[in-house]
């Protein structure tokens, strides 16, 4: 029977699937047991309905606002179809009545003195902290460097870096893939200093992660990373210029793609097929990912538009 079956059991066994199917469902994974467990307490009989998804999108969101709850019913929607190919009476409203699901804030993009300072109070944070002097100052010159995603460069292993190609290999990139990013001379020589005092200190097999916990020994964490970021930012006492309501470190990705899009765009490079190298390299899956920068970051539009302005000076249809 049908009714004998709890939300739980099919959430797990959803999860289950999508999991042998490559896909991790970290965030999504909580949210959608936390469903079936709301629906379960409430005493919820059958499939998944409209009115149960509705009720747990608002009940106990963390903040009460309609683009909260839209974004925790968009959760449900493939759980809801999965359920719908095994039970014919599972409904879900076909559009968000609360609304849209994707807000990008504007980033803050750190100037080249800020992440200068940042780097250098790495080198003085208290030893207490697992990110120590050793580990914090190389993984904010990495990613301030290279643009790679926190959650990618803590994934690192010592056999991902080729030093002498001057490249690393991303095996924990988004969705699964994989990319090669070079890397400058400059990073080469950095990542090297840092190698020879890290090897030194904690285990070297090509499988031990490159970022470790200085107290521990074990592969750093982002709560590790974030701890000790909070801490120099707050002593550095940056003022976030985005809109957020403090500097993180996701936006020293932000900030290489921004000074990469500023000096191609100040030397009047073809910026369609500069768009297309620099969303390879950083890892967007979608174009549209990148060309976000150009109407979001002040900086670019700036650009963009004195752009715009030297173009029209010299006449000629838009349309040509």
């Amino acid at each position: 029977m049908i009714r004998s079956v709890t939300m739980l059991s099919r959430a797990e066994t959803y999860l289950a699937y999508r999991r042998s199917l490559g896909f991790k469902l970290k965030t999504s994974g909580r949210q959608i047991i936390s469903f079936a467990r709301y629906a379960d307490d409430k005493g919820h009989e059958g499939t998944l309905s409209s009115d149960i998804a509705l009720r747990w999108a608002k009940a106990n969101a963390t903040i009460a606002d309609p683009f909260t709850w839209a974004k925790r019913l968009e959760v449900l929607r493939p759980f809801a179809n999965f359920l719908a190919a095994e039970y014919g009476e599972t409904t879900f409203p076909a559009t968000n009545p609360f609304g849209r699901t994707k807000r990008r804030l504007a980033p803050h993009i750190f100037t080249i003195e800020e992440i200068t300072a940042i780097i250098a109070e790495a080198h003085h944070i208290r030893r207490v902290q697992a990110a120590g002097t050793l580990m914090m100052p190389a993984l904010v010159g990495l990613l301030a460097a290279t643009g790679l995603r926190i959650s990618e460069a803590l994934s690192l292993l010592l056999r991902d870096l080729d030093l002498e190609a001057a490249q690393i290999l991303v095996r924990e990139a988004k969705y699964g893939r994989q990319r090669l990013v070079a890397l400058h001379p400059t990073s080469v020589a950095a990542l090297e200093n840092f190698l020879d005092r890290r090897n030194a200190m904690f285990p070297s097999s090509p499988t031990d992660p490159v970022f470790l916990s200085e107290l521990s020994g074990k592969m750093l964490t982002y709560m590790n990373a974030w701890h000790a970021w909070f801490r120099i930012t707050q002593r550095l006492g940056i003022r976030p210029r985005g809109g957020h309501p403090f500097v993180r470190i996701h936006d020293l990705r932000h900030s290489f793609i921004c000074r990469r899009l500023i000096l191609w765009q100040q030397s009047g490079a073809e910026i369609d097929a500069a768009m297309m190298m620099l969303s390879t390299y950083v890892g967007h899956v979608n174009l549209r990912d990148t060309y976000w920068y150009i109407e979001s970051v002040p900086e670019l539009m700036a650009i963009a538009g004195n752009r715009f302005e030297d173009a029209a000076t010299v006449g000629g249809d838009l349309d040509d």
